[in-house]
């Protein structure tokens, strides 16, 4: 468009546009080329990108089913793992049942080693029969208990009238007890605390009661001391029934035998059995407890004999009362190696009845009657 430099009013201005316009067609054209090289280096770098790409894939292929094979050995070899511990924790358990019954075993003879322990003494009479019957004296109480010292050769007999009270007679000894106008007169002792119910005991020179008010409360009373010298609550639910159907105030029945202290009582439930628990006297200790199969239904007194519980029970009325339960801590004793056992017939049911080892013979309540039963033993069968 311009014209040329020799044809124009200035030739300088001119011929130094061309110059410019030449150096701007020089640029241009080096533009033009470097976009041409770089137009040919972008094909060649996404040629070698999707050949890239495409190993990329191949290798993707590879790896997924490389990463499927193994995802199938680890579950391969996670189910024998699983089967591996299963078979591991079956001899387990296995050992464990086999151990389990194992230590039941020796529980089982440890606790027959300590009963046999417990009740190791030189006693081993078996009740046959109730040979005879004395009343050595009535007084107008129908419900109480009298006794000896079952632990003593003290001839003393000790009278507690009434199902509830706290006063106890001491009589010097029998003639005292059956004649009132024997010389001495008999002491009267004041108790801190009331008896509940007919099931006291009196041992080496203490008294066993239980305490008036509470349900399973044992009193030990010193009576050289006059002073009460321990106390003991008895578990098992005891005191929340009467012991024995027939002897409607007594809670708790304490005896003594050859083998020292014990206590009986119901246990729970309607049909309830009678719980025979060996106590020590001189801790008040719980040293073994026994769920007999003798029902407290129909019952009216207990007594042991040599570690041998017998349970007696009322006919109501039309017969004598007799022993139809036997419950023997050793297992050597069983109802069916017993004859008949029944008491002479009274009028009513026994308050209480409770043996003397030191004399061998029973001490009853019977509608304000004190009784003494003699009785016929024999050898018991010994232990294997």
């Amino acid at each position: 468009f311009l014209p040329l430099p020799q044809y124009a009013q200035d030739p300088a201005m001119v011929h130094y546009i061309y110059q410019r316009f030449q150096v701007l067609e020089q640029g241009l054209a080096k533009c033009t080329e470097a976009t041409r090289a770089y137009l040919q280096d972008f094909r060649e770098f996404s040629k070698n990108i999707s050949v890239m790409v495409g190993r990329c894939h191949t290798y993707t292929s590879e790896y997924k089913s490389a990463v499927n094979n193994l995802a199938l050995r680890v579950e391969r070899a996670q189910r024998e793992i699983d089967y591996l511990e299963y078979l591991r924790e079956a001899d387990i358990c296995l050992e464990s049942e086999e151990k389990t019954l194992a230590e039941k075993l020796l529980q089982a003879a440890e606790e027959e080693k300590k009963i046999r322990s417990l009740l190791n003494a030189s006693c081993d009479n078996l009740l046959t029969g109730i040979k005879s019957l004395k009343i050595v004296k009535k007084t107008l109480d129908p419900d109480g208990s009298w006794m000896k010292d079952a632990g003593s050769d003290s001839p003393k007999v000790y009278l507690l009238i009434g199902s509830r009270n706290k006063t106890l007679w001491e009589f010097a000894n029998i003639r005292a007890f059956m004649e009132d106008s024997t010389k001495p007169a008999p002491r009267k002792l004041l108790l801190p605390l009331s008896w509940q119910g007919s099931g006291q005991v009196l041992y080496k020179g203490f008294l066993y009661f239980h305490n008036q008010g509470t349900s399973n409360e044992i009193i030990k009373y010193n009576l050289q001391k006059r002073t009460v010298e321990d106390r003991m609550l008895l578990l098992g639910g005891a005191g929340r029934a009467l012991v024995y159907q027939h002897s409607p105030f007594t809670y708790i029945d304490l005896a003594v035998d050859e083998h020292g202290l014990w206590t009986i009582h119901a246990g729970p439930g309607v049909q309830s059995h009678l719980v025979l628990t060996k106590i020590d006297p001189g801790t008040l200790g719980i040293e073994h407890s026994w769920d007999t199969p003798c029902r407290s239904q129909d019952a009216e007194a207990s007594f042991l004999l040599c570690g041998v519980l017998y349970v007696v029970y009322s006919s109501g009325g039309q017969g004598p009362s007799r022993i139809t339960c036997v419950y023997d801590p050793l297992g050597t004793v069983s109802d069916e190696d017993l004859p008949n056992l029944f008491f002479p017939r009274r009028p009513r049911s026994h308050s209480m009845i409770h043996y003397n080892p030191r004399d061998k013979q029973l001490y009853a309540w019977n509608e304000g009657n004190q009784i003494i039963y003699k009785l016929q033993t024999k050898r018991k069968l010994p232990l294997k």
